[in-house]
């Protein structure tokens, strides 16, 4: 289907912005681009910070205890998206998911203020904090309220690629991984000819074309070649791996990886639920959930299953 009418109404406010234009260099229409869709009320969840003993450093996390968590109750260790460069605890899709997330679980979500990648930070720096704040996350059972054996990890975007990276370390056994609109290989895996058709009339900064995929991977992994298949998603063996949800939306070029992750388990017996976001670009989870879209509420469902 087309993209949903209440951000189709918005594209004209993003029409030629170069993809990969840095957020401080916007014009003010994008501001307005990602502007609230109604008004957004928190459910009630707890919201504390820590900070988390990490290899390279101190890594900050913040944690969100729903109010109907009782002990023994259900975790997720979450790690926004960004492109690996970009994105805070701040961000909705950081803060207002893990406040969803929680609610919705009854327990207890951890979100990870990872090291961003630069030209000093590459792989593996990102997923060891990652890994670190799993085994605080672990280590931490007692205290939190949860039961370590139920705990999950999950991420959007680039932090789906750093949540599925981590639970390919032997140290991380999640009872499953939520993953949305997860960019899971490199390079990116074409999507079918009708979805391609559909992205065409969207505006460019919006796309991921090879060259921004390859920028991309480029930043975090410090290369393009070479690539870490051990701790790469995509070209991992997925023997063992844990149950994995994933939401794709569906006019997004990365389509493609998430569907085809979600091939690949399956071809090794891993149990995989995966769900379309439909009329949804990609970073919908950017969005706070209101009736007026709601297929955030469902993706948001759909992950906390």
């Amino acid at each position: 289907m087309p993209v949903h009418p209440l951000i189709a109404a918005r594209l004209p406010l993003i029409e030629g912005i170069a993809p990969g234009t840095p957020a401080e260099l916007m014009p003010e229409s994008a501001l307005a681009f990602g502007a609230p869709y109604g008004e957004y009320t928190a459910p009630d969840v707890r919201v504390e910070e820590a900070v988390v003993d990490g290899p390279h450093g101190p890594v900050p996390v913040r944690v969100y205890r729903a109010a109907e968590a009782q002990p023994g109750a259900r975790s997720l260790l979450w790690a926004h998206g960004g492109g690996f460069t970009s994105g805070d605890l701040d961000m909705p899709e950081a803060h207002v998911v893990s406040l969803e997330l929680a609610a919705r679980l009854r327990g207890v979500v951890v979100s990870v203020g990872y090291r961003l990648a630069s030209e000093s930070v590459h792989h593996p720096i990102p997923v060891d904090d990652v890994v670190a704040s799993w085994g605080w996350l672990i280590a931490s059972a007692e205290t939190l309220g949860i039961d370590p054996v139920r705990a999950s990890i999950g991420g959007a975007s680039a932090g789906a690629f750093l949540a599925a990276a981590a639970a390919l370390r032997p140290e991380v056994e999640p009872a499953s991984a939520l993953l949305a609109y997860p960019a899971l290989h490199f390079p990116n895996p074409a999507v079918d000819d009708a979805t391609a058709a559909e992205l065409r009339a969207l505006p460019p900064v919006l796309r991921f074309f090879p060259q921004v995929v390859t920028a991309i991977f480029g930043t975090y992994l410090g290369r393009i070649t070479d690539l870490p298949a051990a701790e790469s998603p995509g070209l991992a063996d997925l023997t063992g791996y844990p149950p994995t949800r994933i939401v794709v939306s569906e006019l997004d070029d990365l389509r493609g990886s998430g569907e085809l992750f979600a091939q690949q388990l399956a071809s090794r017996g891993v149990p995989v639920e995966l769900t379309v976001a439909e009329g949804m670009l990609h970073g919908h989870l950017n969005i706070p959930p209101v009736d007026a879209l709601p297929e955030i509420a469902r993706s948001l469902d759909f992950l906390a299953l």
